[in-house]
Parts: structure tokens; sequence; C-alpha cells
């Protein structure tokens, strides 16, 4: 679960729209009284925080999230309008974990709240993603197929790390194109194919995992 804390109704809807679209469960408030109101009930992953908010501001909402030992560990993003380095820099030293400033992409926010979750996550909790002869590991960044290790671009790494989160479940190219490269961008679905095509050349064997669902998309699955 993502808490997202941002009084501009319109902003927050986009937040949260791109955030359920990339997997995650998120709720939106437009004040503190209402985040620390839901954090009596339930823990979220992370808060993303705007700074410049009615009544107490990110700021003091921050202090009072880091005084508190039952809310200290909850990993925080910054994310405001005010841009200075000296707002950035009181955020950082007050505990928060990241700081993004306004405008920012979609796909920005997402891949800086998924670092986050990365860096901040118990070591209990860093799990291995495999498939038969394939294997990855978000967190080092790495992927091995057949024992070999392969160097693989960010797009092709968050294809595949895509794919091995839902094993079976088939993405069309426009999903594909929305969860990898945005919803703003410019480009055509033939983009996915030859990623992929590139994916399954670098995985060798392993690259037979990934299956044309003809008419549709693609989809990852262990072959026979």
């Amino acid at each position: 679960m993502i808490y997202c804390v941002e009084d501009d109704t319109s902003i927050r809807e986009l937040m949260l729209y791109a955030l359920r679209a990339s997997g995650f469960e998120a709720e939106g408030f437009c004040e503190g009284q209402a985040l620390f109101a839901a954090l009596a009930h339930i823990e979220p992953q992370l808060i993303l925080l705007d700074i410049m908010l009615p009544g107490m501001d990110g700021i003091e909402i921050l202090k009072n999230l880091r005084a508190n030992p039952a809310t200290a560990h909850i990993p925080v993003i910054i994310a405001s309008a005010k841009g200075t380095e000296y707002d950035k820099v009181v955020g950082l030293d007050l505990g928060a974990d990241d700081y993004l400033a306004k405008p920012f992409g979609m796909m920005e926010m997402v891949s800086r709240i998924r670092a986050v979750l990365r860096r901040t996550a118990p070591k209990s909790q860093r799990e291995l993603l495999q498939m038969g002869q394939l294997q990855m590991d978000p967190q080092a960044h790495t992927v091995y197929a057949d024992g070999r290790r392969v160097e693989l671009t960010l797009k092709e790494f968050e294809l595949l790390r895509l794919f091995l989160e839902h094993p079976g479940r088939v993405f069309t190219r426009d999903q594909l194109l929305e969860r990898i490269w945005s919803t703003d961008y410019l480009g055509e679905t033939r983009t996915v194919d030859v990623h992929i095509g590139t994916l399954r050349t670098k995985l060798g064997p392993c690259g037979d995992y990934i299956r044309t669902v003809r008419g549709v998309g693609y989809r990852l699955e262990e072959t026979p």
C-alpha cells in the first residue's frame, strides 16, 4: 500500500492511477489529519508526501512521522514544487528517503518508489525472481540464464521483471508500452517487438520462455 498526500485533486488522482496501473495498492489524502487517521489502521509500504499542504505542511508531517516509533521506519518520498536546494536538504535531513521536484513524470515517480522500496526492504523480504533456468535479483540488478550472467538494458530488465512478477499473464503491446515506457511515450508498439526480440536473443535458450500470444501480446511461461 502506498499513501499519497497531495492537496491538488487532479494531481493526486493521476498519481493514484499511475501507481495502481503499476501494480501497487494506493490511497490518497489531501492533508495530514486524514493521513494520520489512516496510519492508525493500515501501515503503508511508503508515503509520498507533498510539502505545500493546508494545515500541517509536509515538513511538519515528516517530523511527526519520524518522531513516532510506530511510523519512524516507514519510507517517505517528499514531492513538491518547492524544488530549491534548501527544501530538498531539509526534507532529507529530517529523514526523507528521496525527493521529487514537481513537475515530475509518473514513470519517474513509480521508478523512484520501487528504488526506495528495494533499498529499504528488510533482507528477509528480498527474494529472487525465478522461472526454470532463468533467475533475476531485482535488488542487485542481475540476471542469470542457464547459469550465465546476462547484461540487459534498463528497458529489457524492466520488461523481464514485469514478466517474472506475473508468470503466465498475457500482456498486450499497449500494456507493455504503458508499463515500461509510460503513457506519455510517443513510440509505436513495434518498439515492444524489437525489445522482446533482443531480450530473447540475450537470454539464449531461456528466451523461449517469452511466448508470443498471436493477435494479443506476450507472456512468460516455462517451456515443456
